[in-house]
């Protein structure tokens, strides 16, 4: 069973989950799409900042930083 979409920031550190969609505006949604961040894709978030931004996340094997309001709006089924 899928999890209902919930935003990437709502797991905890170290848990994965898979991009159901990007809710961005176009200039953000095309970089996070450039950098493989698409809709299927397995995303794991690491880690957040000590004061809670960047958020650090991994996805196809890369290490990536967002601002929190960003990750916010990267919805994901999970944690898995």
């Amino acid at each position: 069973m899928i999890s209902a979409p919930q935003p990437l920031t709502s797991l905890a550190a170290g848990q994965s989950g898979v991009v159901a969609e990007l809710v961005l505006p176009g200039d953000m949604r095309a970089r996070l799409l450039e950098l493989g961040l698409t809709s299927g894709t397995s995303v794991q978030l690491l880690r957040f900042a000590p004061l809670g931004d960047p958020v650090e996340i991994l996805v196809r094997g890369s290490h990536l930083s967002l601002r929190r309001h960003e990750a916010e709006l990267v919805l994901v089924h999970g944690p898995s």
